[in-house]
């Protein structure tokens, strides 16, 4: 199919990230020698700041870093716990099981100390130097972009919840146009007191010192006082002792295997397994011969991705917590039993049982909310980034947490992770609330290796819609030999037939939508057989925004591609 911008390729570097601006402060990064790690932790710092209505520097950052020295995967969670206050029973006993909007449902912020973890492990730069392009967005600011002017246009009254949250996203008592200049001067000077603190450091010890100094001014010192002291005044159980405490966890990816690709995700507390097991279940049809976007591969591929969501639902939660069979959810001889369960004349009305691994057996359904009435599911908040060094070092990271129901922290400027939306406060559930429990998160950025080597990392915004939208790009580029551009502007589908990941969890049963360059014809194929089918414009933001960076090691060629979707640009050297 024909791409409306070309595949930008490079023989060094190339970088994909959901701002333009963003991947502009990795691509600078990459031209003063950074590698890939301090590009990517540099756009996404960026990204934080450009993308604050969707993504927060206080927020979470997932990340598959892959290292060419050794050809070594690895993973590092950026996501943050529940405070040590909280109880299982807390949100049913105050709030008759709901988690409300507010500073109740933060989680710690996981975000800064990912960074700081990468850098330390992985990167050759000080927070000062790839933090450089984002303080100055935010100190200077930079040009409202109409998809963010529209966002807080439709969720101003969230907004005015919080005088915080109304001095920056409504100045001047007014939503941001597009073409304005936006300025975030408290977290501008946030950014720049951490890499006061780091160079100080640094000055005296090293480099490593330094970034030990930027974490202990956000976690242990005055940016966790003033954070837990408005938390507190807010009623909410976040505490000092709860941020002093944290660290980012290193965590193994699961794995699929596909036409020669070797495909990582992060793991269970997530939904990044999503992805493998439905290419799992995939692997047992011709999927090319039925041809792309037909009847037949929408069906088939809707349907995987039910039975992996159905699994999602009964057996995701933190491994710490919760026993996730991971191993034999990801096992061929459990796909070949999921695939089973697929009729391609008939789809399943609602969310598939879910299943056990161990005994191939079919489970009955927990913590079910009540179908949605024809409301339009909510969007997913996120961006993401991705980057290929020279060296062959490659980076994939999700940062995410949208600033519309969490309020931002006075005199701070970010806001406190409100990721605990996606925990459940039913104590029965997987993903339920507990003390050092990590929600189940939907941000998951995806890394696929050929030959044992970085080849393409990729990933999307999205909520629910991320593995989705992810499956189909990873298909039209190694089933359909799409390049990385036309492969991510191709038309898309996203189902909604299991609990959504955002409380209240809402639940489509059956609710298919289709972006309308998928012919008629087809949507009216797919309703015959049972699937409830919703239209999307032509091109549509809720249908995510995939980033990827594909390696021809053969000819020494990095091609990229970025969905227009989304302010998402690619550029390469």
């Amino acid at each position: 199919m024909k791409s409306s911008r070309m595949t930008i390729m490079g023989t060094r570097h190339v970088i994909s990230a959901g701002h333009y601006l963003a991947a502009h402060a990795g691509f600078e990064i990459l031209e003063a020698g950074g590698n890939a790690v301090d590009a990517g932790v540099a756009a996404g710092i960026a990204i934080g700041v450009l993308q604050t209505d969707k993504v927060n520097f206080g927020g979470v950052a997932p990340q598959i870093i892959y290292t060419a020295r050794n050809r070594q995967v690895h993973c590092i969670d950026g996501l943050g716990v529940w405070p040590a206050a909280m109880t299982a029973d807390y949100f049913v006993r105050k709030h008759g099981g709901k988690i409300p909007k507010g500073v109740e449902r933060c989680v710690v912020p996981a975000a800064p100390d990912a960074w700081l973890t990468a850098l330390e492990r992985f990167g050759t730069m000080s927070f000062g130097e790839v933090a450089g392009a984002a303080i100055r967005f935010a100190r200077d600011g930079f040009p409202m972009y109409p998809l963010m002017s529209e966002f807080i246009k439709d969720n101003r009254s969230e907004y005015e919840r919080w005088p915080s949250s109304a001095r920056v996203f409504l100045p001047k008592g007014r939503v941001p146009q597009a073409g304005e200049i936006f300025v975030q001067a408290d977290l501008g000077r946030t950014l720049q007191y951490l890499a006061d603190q780091e160079k100080k450091a640094a000055r005296r010890k090293g480099r490593k010192a330094g970034l030990k100094a930027a974490r202990d001014a956000f976690y242990r010192g005055d940016v966790a006082r003033a954070v837990t002291r408005f938390i507190e005044k807010e009623g909410g159980p976040m505490r000092f002792e709860d941020f002093a405490d944290f660290r980012v966890r290193f965590e193994p990816t699961v794995r699929a295997h596909f036409e020669g690709v070797e495909l990582h995700t992060c793991g269970p507390w997530s939904q990044g397994p999503v992805l493998p097991m439905a290419l799992n279940i995939l692997k047992g049809y011709d999927l090319k011969s039925m041809g792309h976007n037909s009847p037949d591969y929408v069906h088939v591929v809707t349907e995987a991705l039910k039975l992996a969501f159905a699994d999602r639902h009964h057996h995701f939660g933190d491994p710490r917590f919760v026993e996730v069979p991971m191993k034999g959810l990801a096992s061929d001889p459990y796909a070949e039993h999921r695939r089973s369960l697929i009729s391609v004349e008939k789809a399943w009305p609602g969310m598939p049982p879910a299943g056990d691994p161990a005994t191939l057996s079919q489970l009955k359904h927990r913590c079910v909310p009540a179908p949605q009435p024809e409301d339009a599911p909510g969007p997913g908040d996120t961006s993401y980034v991705c980057v290929i060094d020279r060296h062959g070092n490659a980076f994939s990271c999700t940062p995410s947490d949208g600033s519309d129901k969490t309020p931002i922290i006075p005199g701070v400027g970010i806001l406190c992770s409100g990721r605990g939306t996606q925990s459940w406060a039913d104590p029965k559930h997987p993903s339920s609330v507990a003390p050092g429990k990590r929600p189940r998160l939907t941000p998951n950025p995806a890394l696929a290796l050929r030959g044992g080597r970085a080849y393409m990392p990729f990933g999307t915004p999205g909520g629910d819609v991320q593995c989705q939208a992810m499956l189909q790009v990873f298909l039209n580029i190694n089933l359909f030999g799409m390049d990385p551009q036309s492969a991510v502007e191709a038309p898309r589908f996203s189902n909604y037939s299991y609990p959504g990941s955002f409380e209240p969890h809402a639940y489509y049963p059956g609710r298919l939508y289709l972006e309308s360059r998928i012919d008629r014809a087809t949507g009216d194929e797919l309703a015959s057989r049972g699937h409830k089918v919703y239209w999307w414009d032509e091109s549509t933001w809720l249908a995510g925004s995939v980033c990827t960076i594909v390696a021809d090691r053969e000819r020494g060629v990095l091609h990229g591609g970025a969905d227009p979707r989304r302010p998402a640009y690619v550029l390469g050297w």
